[in-house]
Order: structure tokens, then C-alpha cells, then sequence
């Protein structure tokens, strides 16, 4: 389904990626782990043609490392960034129409989906975005997304400053999608959740990858979570 090789980014002067590489399958989340400022949020930036890069992003078997940021959400590509960036003066259901990709042709998410997924966000669909908690800012930022009718969609950070509750759901959305067939990429801080729904996890560390494979793996290398995780 996706795959990047070689990746190098930067920010002015200063080299961020050095290299990374990793593959997401179909249906399948992958966990992209790490320290604050080792590169993660800076690779979904380059994947969607954001920042300065150079390297090879394979989404079915197409390159799309050249490509600009509107054509790489065409293609099928979804982002979900680490500040929400929702519209604020919009209510909630301007917000989801908005990520519609075509409104004559709805895809796998349809907003009678995202209602019946998240009632919260049905009693709250004329509600202004500004007016939202942060919960329900998550949860219609990736809703939006999923409006775009995605085959492949990073989520960075989903559960910075939710509360335990909504943090589970929020795993559980995240594990629906995946069901549904979009492949995840979930840049994520809280273990909890990356090991409890990835199939295969990366760490970064130093702007490369340190480290590949699975829930299971990763929990039996203390020596990963040593070096590369803990502060």
C-alpha cells in the first residue's frame, strides 16, 4: 500500500530525516514512536509535500514524492496534524462537508457514518468548532479526514492532553478505520495504545528509524525502550 525509502527532510539549514524508511500495509496501523524532535510529526509533513525533501513515497505503486500537497490528498492520502486545525468559525457538520472529496460520490465514510460512530459529534453538528473540547476537536479533525474518503491516513499525536477516556476512544476509532481498509500511519507518545492495536511499530531516533517490528518484539527489547523512549 505505501512505502518510503531514503527519506531526507529539512527545515532551512538543519538535516531532520536522515533516511527513514518504513512500510505501511493494507488495512494495517503501523505506530511511529520516539522522543519530541526526533523527526515523526516532520515525516507526515514530507509524505504530504509540506516541508523540503528528498527521497522515495510509494502509495500503490505510484511515486508521489514530487507531488504538491492537494494532489497528494487526491490521491488518496489523509492527514491528520498534530494541531487539529479545524475551521473554528464553521459548525461541526460545515467542518465534515468540507472534507468531502466529492459530494456527489460519497466514499466509505459518509456523514450518517461518522453520527453513528460519534454521537457526540451528531448533538453537537451546529455547534461552532471554537466552542468544542479538545476530545471533540480530535475527534472531528479525523472524521474530516476520513470524509476525504482516504486509502491511507496519518494521525499525529490523537491523544496529546485527552483524558484516559477518550484516549480509549480514540483507540477504538483508530482500530475502525483500519477495519474498514484504510491503512494507518499513527504518530503516536502513549504506549498503551500503540501496543495495544498496531500491527507493526517503528522507532525513531536521530531522524532514522532504530527500530522495526512488532507489538510483541518491541515489549520483549528493553534495550529500545531504554535508549530511544524513555526521557
Amino acid at each position: 500500500m505505501f512505502s518510503v525509502s531514503n527519506l531526507h527532510a529539512y527545515y532551512g539549514q538543519s538535516h531532520i530525516l536522515r533516511g527513514v524508511e518504513f512500510t505501511v500495509g493494507e488495512g494495517e496501523i503501523v505506530s511511529l514512536l520516539g522522543r519530541n524532535g526526533v523527526g515523526r510529526s516532520t515525516t507526515c509533513k514530507a509524505i504530504m509535500g509540506l516541508v523540503k525533501h528528498r527521497g522515495s513515497i510509494v502509495f500503490k505503486g505510484e511515486e508521489v514524492g514530487k507531488e504538491k500537497p492537494h494532489i497528494v490528498a487526491r490521491k488518496g492520502i489523509g492527514y491528520v496534524p498534530e494541531d487539529r486545525s479545524i475551521f473554528p468559525t464553521l459548525t461541526v457538520q460545515q467542518n465534515l462537508e468540507l472534507g468531502q472529496k466529492n459530494m456527489k460520490k460519497p466514499g466509505r465514510w459518509t456523514l450518517d457514518d461518522v453520527y453513528n460512530n460519534f454521537p457526540r459529534l451528531q448533538e453537537r453538528c451546529n455547534v461552532l468548532g471554537v466552542h468544542l473540547s479538545g476530545g471533540e476537536q480530535q475527534m472531528l479533525t479525523i472524521c474530516r479526514s476520513l470524509m476525504g474518503d482516504p486509502d491511507f491516513i496519518m494521525i499525529d499525536e490523537p491523544t496529546e492532553g485527552l483524558a484516559p477516556q477518550m484516549v480509549a476512544l480514540m483507540g477504538e476509532l483508530i482500530a475502525n478505520i483500519a477495519k474498514s481498509g484504510i491503512s494507518v500511519l499513527l504518530v503516536e507518545q502513549k504506549l498503551t495504545i500503540a501496543l495495544a492495536i498496531s500491527h507493526r511499530m517503528y522507532v525513531m531516533g536521530h531522524g532514522k528509524v532504530v527500530f522495526e517490528g512488532t507489538p510483541d518484539s518491541f515489549e520483549k527489547d528493553d534495550t529500545i525502550r531504554k535508549e530511544w523512549l524513555e526521557v
